[in-house]
């Protein structure tokens, strides 16, 4: 992504998210901002028909992932958890949708994207939500806990971090220095997505590796970690984090909805849950 321009994988996720409330499967995420915060870079219903497999299963596996994190923030408000931080937050609209009142948001994504969110919400009438802080960061040259705590991330409560669709596009040395940071909060809890390298796959995961690899590296943002499951539980196990839960994304839409275990796996991702009850 250069500097100055939002992120395409950005849009193509949040596009993603608009035309799956036009799916048979809406129900398994229902978001209806999705659509309005697109304006007319919206999807129209039709473009459902267009859908291959593979896009299909994106769709889904993205829908999926949005649902497992917002139920697990349900969770951690029931257990007294006020702050959120939304890392890479894209175009996502939980900030507008926000049930809970008293948990503070902050919205954390590369300066250039955020301003575009911040436009969209604008563009489409919508005002930002009160309870939003909107923290502008580049995670490979800024300092993540500088500006959170500069716009009131306070380290001494614990918080929830969903960090979706931006791992992959990450150094390890960015991954770990962040996960190692959110390791250090009180009762900490992260969400994110990662995606198992080529050697780890069958034929049919290499393909689709292979596929979305190559769609994501021609708009300029290539994916450049990937992740053996064994071995990246194990590493979040020595930062400290002690409850860990580890889905594969064939796996996961079947988790909420009726589609056959293992019918809906994307290319190797999976979602990852890891807190530090300690």
């Amino acid at each position: 992504m250069e500097n100055a321009t939002p992120s395409r994988t950005a849009l193509g996720v949040a596009r993603m998210r608009a035309l799956h409330q036009f799916s048979p499967q809406a129900g398994l995420f229902r978001d209806p901002y999705a659509i309005a915060i697109l304006g007319e870079a919206a999807p129209a219903a039709r473009e459902l028909e267009q859908e291959d497999e593979r896009r299909r299963r994106m769709r889904l596996f993205v829908a999926a992932r949005a649902r497992f994190a917002e139920d697990w923030l349900a969770a951690a408000v029931r257990r007294g958890v006020r702050q959120l931080v939304a890392l890479g937050a894209g175009l996502d609209t939980f900030s507008l949708r926000n049930p809970y009142p008293d948990l503070s948001v902050f919205e954390v994504d590369h300066p250039a994207t955020q301003a575009w969110k911040r436009k969209c919400i604008a563009d489409s009438g919508l005002a930002e939500p009160t309870a939003t802080r909107f923290v502008p960061v580049d995670f490979e040259r800024q300092s993540l806990s500088t500006e959170l705590a500069a716009a009131g991330l306070r380290s001494s409560e614990p918080s929830f971090f969903i960090w979706l669709g931006v791992v992959p596009y990450l150094t390890k040395e960015a991954i770990f220095n962040t996960l190692s940071w959110i390791a250090g909060f009180p009762g900490s809890e992260v969400v994110f997505d990662y995606s198992e390298p080529a050697e780890n796959r069958d034929a049919a995961g290499q393909a689709a590796l292979a596929f979305h690899a190559a769609r994501v590296a021609s708009v300029g943002e290539p994916w450049i970690s990937f992740f053996v499951p064994a071995e990246l539980a194990k590493s979040l196990g020595e930062l400290g984090f002690d409850e860990i839960e580890d889905i594969e994304s064939g796996d996961l839409a079947a988790r909420f909805s009726k589609a056959p275990k293992g019918m809906t796996n994307t290319s190797g991702g999976h979602i990852i849950r890891a807190r530090r009850t300690a």
